[in-house]
């Protein structure tokens, strides 16, 4: 710090902090808050606590200003002017802040004698002033700062001169240490004129080097005019450089180009204000990404569909196997476009659990159609930016997805899948499912909007399909404006199709197999199905038939590789070879191969051995027969996301004082329906003679009762459990067991009614797939019956019921009547 100017330090030691707070921030006179700052010399590197050795000279300052702060440690800065210099003569102490004597070397009051600098210092000030207004006038005058610094050198002491511009110069620490040394003026103009002089001559420098780049710009732009002239006449040379430039190639693409009228104004508009604009700006890149977007979007190109519906239903039974309702309207479909040329493209929504086709499905209609196809995964989208596009105020904003999916397929009339739209969230940026009401609504996408067009664009010539694995975490308002189209799960015998048609030939491709090397019988084909897979569609399967062709592709490799051995070995060891090899073709699994010096015979046949060693032990046993073999246990049919399942209900009775305990994660609906089915079979519990331990008609007196529904894991909830319970129940009192191929679906009533319920299929297959032969079924449903395939009617006996006699008639052998000779028993004599 140099007197005369300005500084801002940071103070964080422990002694000039107590300084501060002591002196600076507790004083209240202006005497309080001249302090002494001193250079400090000492290493910055040591931590040590002690007082370094004072610098012989330093400055007093007036502290200005004063801000603490604890980040990132406590710590002060000052800001603090510099008045006059001083030298200590002595040290009083050193805490809790240092102390010293001090003596005042320059006079305040010569600042305001400025007569006497040239009487003393003559030619070595004039030289300093001569030097230092040349220094300034070499700066930008029109800065502020620049201007007041010309007007102090003419009104400031020649002898204050030197400490102002020393501090406003490039120097050195070292360089500012000597001028703060140097106490006689004239010393002090002898070093400070050599800094100016280097200041001035690197000004020099950089004017000298800005001129000459200058000075190139000026020559690029005066030789382009004249090369347009040289290489011939004008007019050509001026439709050349349109051609190269690419702002006028874009007004050409968007004049030519066949958007909308609204549109074009849009684009001509956005095109002018570009050519106004500095490719400097950032606004230039965007607006320009934007114009290309515009002309690159397909506004009135399309491909013309296939309508040969001959041809249509050969290509969808070839891709897909079963599917019917699917594959009957896209036939409607391509009728009614025979028909009628501008008809709009349907929003069809294909609902089924995993694995059943429904993505694929949608990739084979746009190859029928013939149509360009493009897919939309919105599982976990949150966002309605993602659908509509973002606003082009914000900084990378961009198209949503439908506008990006058009540019991508360059036409306006693709097939767009949106794939899992069931499971769209909900966050702070929007709903997209809100979002998606104005695209999947037939009136009113013909005029779709995005953020980001800020114009109208036509889709409703895209063909929608969406994909769902349940309609419940669907809002209603966008379930409305789809065609919900269910897709059920596989039973056994389309399964095993599907593994022929498809699956097989597709993982012999992908593992480099041919069929003379592998053979899967349809036997072998149900056991995987049977036994280690227990889904409505086929993924779990695909991924079993690509575990065996693994193992096949290893031994089929290990042959290979032994194959070569005889060639190289000796005459008599290749007649030892010959008679291992016809000892051993004898194998008839692949277990069997597993020893063999030399590869098995082809084809390797796939059997339940093989099956064993290659996939391990079955993961699915019919163990219904099984746990149905004592009283209180019963099979009830649920549907999830994923298809149908068996359900067992477990009861167990035991003293207590009359609670209902009910385990295996259920819901509030399964909670009610237990509650219903204890207090009917109270209410009934003389008619059909139940009762509990102690002989009484009270189920529930000095009794409680537990109910179970594995998997405790598995979440469960909905009303159609409502007779599987009061039959376990049933079961539980009277002593009799459930017929063990019987499963059961239907909500109950307090009254004994049994009341429909939904995914009967799904129900139905699933008990198909588990080995059972009856299945009670409430009687409105019976409905539903004619969606499932024949041969799987065939195999099971359905029991219509309308109440709960009905039920339990059905459930027990010999039906669950009232016996006449029990009537004795409960005589009041």
């Amino acid at each position: 710090l140099l007197p005369g100017s300005t500084m801002r330090t940071s103070v964080d030691s422990p002694r000039n902090m107590q300084l501060v707070r002591s002196r600076l921030l507790k004083g209240t006179s202006l005497r309080s808050t001249i302090i002494g700052v001193i250079p400090n010399t000492s290493d910055p590197t040591s931590d040590c606590d002690d007082l370094p050795n004072l610098h012989r000279i330093g400055t007093a300052a007036l502290a200005v200003q004063v801000v603490g702060s604890n980040w990132p440690k406590p710590h002060y800065t000052l800001l603090v002017t510099g008045l006059c210099r001083f030298q200590i003569l002595q040290l009083l102490k050193e805490k809790p802040y240092p102390v010293a004597e001090v003596q005042q070397l320059d006079r305040l009051e010569q600042f305001t004698n400025g007569h006497k600098s040239e009487e003393e210092l003559g030619e070595l000030s004039e030289q300093f002033y001569k030097y230092a207004v040349q220094l300034v006038e070499m700066l930008d005058m029109s800065v502020p700062a620049v201007a007041k610094l010309r007007r102090l050198l003419d009104n400031l002491p020649r002898e204050a001169l030197p400490d102002i511009l020393t501090s406003i110069i490039r120097t050195t620490n070292q360089e500012k240490l000597q001028i703060l040394d140097a106490v006689r003026l004239e010393e002090r103009f002898k070093m400070t004129i050599p800094l100016l002089v280097r200041q001035i001559e690197g000004l020099k420098l950089l004017q000298k080097t800005r001129k000459s780049k200058q000075d190139d710009d000026k020559r690029v732009v005066a030789i382009r005019p004249n090369r347009r002239i040289t290489h011939g006449s004008i007019t050509e040379d001026e439709e050349e450089e349109e051609d190269h430039d690419d702002v006028v190639m874009l007004e050409k693409k968007i004049r030519t180009s066949s958007m909308s009228e609204q549109a074009l104004k849009v684009c001509l508009k956005e095109i002018k204000r570009l050519k106004k604009m500095p490719q400097s700006m950032p606004e230039y890149a965007l607006t320009r990404n934007y114009l290309e977007l515009m002309v690159e979007l397909p506004w009135n190109k399309s491909t013309k569909d296939r309508l040969e519906i001959r041809a249509a239903r050969i290509v969808l039974d070839n891709d897909h196997y079963a599917m019917e309702k699917l594959k009957k309207r896209v036939l409607e479909y391509l009728a009614v476009r025979q028909l009628k040329n501008n008809l709009k493209g349907p929003i069809l929504c294909f609902v089924g659990p995993p694995g059943v086709g429904k993505t694929s499905v949608g990739r084979s209609i746009a190859k029928t159609l013939g149509r360009e196809f493009h897919r939309i995964a919105l599982g976990g989208v949150c966002d309605q930016s993602d659908i509509r596009g973002h606003r082009r105020t914000y900084v990378g904003s961009m198209p949503g997805r439908i506008i990006n999916g058009l540019k991508t397929v360059g036409v306006n009339n693709p097939v767009f899948l949106l794939d899992e739209v069931d499971k769209l969230a909900k966050s702070l940026q929007g709903d997209p499912a809100a979002a998606l009401l104005e695209v999947l609504d037939p009136e009113q996408n013909h005029s779709f909007t995005d953020h980001y067009l800020n114009v109208a664009f036509d889709l409703s010539q895209v063909l929608f399909i969406a994909t769902a694995n349940t309609t419940a975490t669907i809002p209603p308002a966008l379930l409305d404006r789809m065609e919900v189209i269910q897709v059920p799960g596989y039973t056994q015998e389309e399964k095993i199709e599907i593994a022929h048609r498809h699956l097989i030939p597709k993982q012999l491709e992908l593992h480099g197999l041919t069929p003379q090397q592998i053979q899967i019988p349809q036997v072998t084909t149900l056991g995987i199905i049977t036994r280690y897979t227990r889904e409505a569609g086929v993924r779990a399967l695909d991924r079993k038939l690509g575990a065996i062709c693994r193992a096949v592709a290893v031994k089929v490799a290990e042959g290979q590789h032994k194959e070569a051995k005889p060639d190289r070995a000796e005459v008599g060891e290749g007649e030892d070879c010959k008679e291992h090899i016809t000892e051993d073709a004898k194998a008839e699994s692949i277990s069997d191969t597993a020893d063999l010096p030399l590869p098995p015979e082809m084809p390797i046949l796939i059997d339940f051995h093989a099956l064993k060693d290659i996939l391990g032990p079955p993961m699915y046993d019919m163990e219904v027969s099984e746990r149905l073999s004592q009283p209180g246990v019963a099979i009830g049919l649920a549907w999830t996301p994923l298809g149908g399942e068996i359900m067992f209900v477990e009861a167990s009775r035991m003293d207590g004082d009359g609670q209902l305990t009910l385990t295996g994660q259920l819901g509030d609906v399964m909670k009610e329906s237990a509650h219903l089915a204890i207090s009917w079979l109270r209410s009934n519990a003389k008619r059909y003679q139940l009762t509990n331990a102690s002989g009484s008609f009270d189920l529930l007196d000095n009794t409680d009762i537990h109910l179970h529904f594995p998997a405790g894991a598995v979440t469960k909830d909905g009303p159609s459990a409502g007779v599987t319970i009061v039959t376990c129940l049933a079961s539980l009192f009277s002593g009799r067991l459930v017929c063990s191929d019987v499963a059961m679906t239907g909500e109950i009533t307090l009254r004994g009614l049994v009341l429909p319920v939904g995914g009967i299929k799904d129900k139905v297959l699933a008990a198909h797939r588990a080995g059972l032969k009856r299945i009670i079924i409430p009687q409105r449903n019976e409905k539903d019956l004619e969606e499932i395939a024949a041969h799987v009617r065939q195999d099971l006996t359905f029991v219509l019921a309308a109440c709960l006699d009905e039920v339990l008639n059905a459930a027990f052998d010999g039906g669950f009547a009232v016996k006449a000779s029990l009537e004795h028993f409960n005589s009041k004599l």
